[in-house]
């Protein structure tokens, strides 16, 4: 990979998600996450388009950042065919304690954007 890794990256996740993962100790894998082996994570500027795509209508959805030094070990950036991009792949559990701070994502129809974090 020729560019320059991101110093975050950030897993979409619905506030009773992230309560869960405070909760709990580890952010919750979901399905896609148990079939496929790995958390699904987005780059910053890739978050807005996967919240638009895998997202679509919910109202409580938060951006987990996570630094990248935190979780290097275990994370592979790994094209996703549809999209035709290298996205951050963690292979292991995802502490919640990885997690510097969630950020609201806002909706406005079909699109979404960064508000302020929680």
């Amino acid at each position: 990979m020729s560019e320059q890794s991101p110093e975050f990256i950030y897993r979409l996740a619905s506030a009773a998600e992230w309560r869960q993962a405070r909760d709990s100790g580890a952010v919750p894998k979901r399905d896609i996450d148990l079939k496929d082996g790995y958390f699904h994570l987005s780059t910053y500027e890739q978050a807005l388009e996967t919240a638009r795509l895998h997202f679509a209508g919910a109202d409580d959805l938060v951006a987990l950042e996570i630094p990248v030094a935190v979780v290097s070990d275990k994370l592979k950036f790994e094209i996703a065919p549809k999209r035709g991009e290298a996205f951050p792949h963690y292979y292991g559990d995802l502490p919640s304690a990885h997690v510097v701070r969630a950020i609201r994502l806002t909706r406005d129809g079909a699109d979404f954007s960064f508000g302020e974090p929680l």
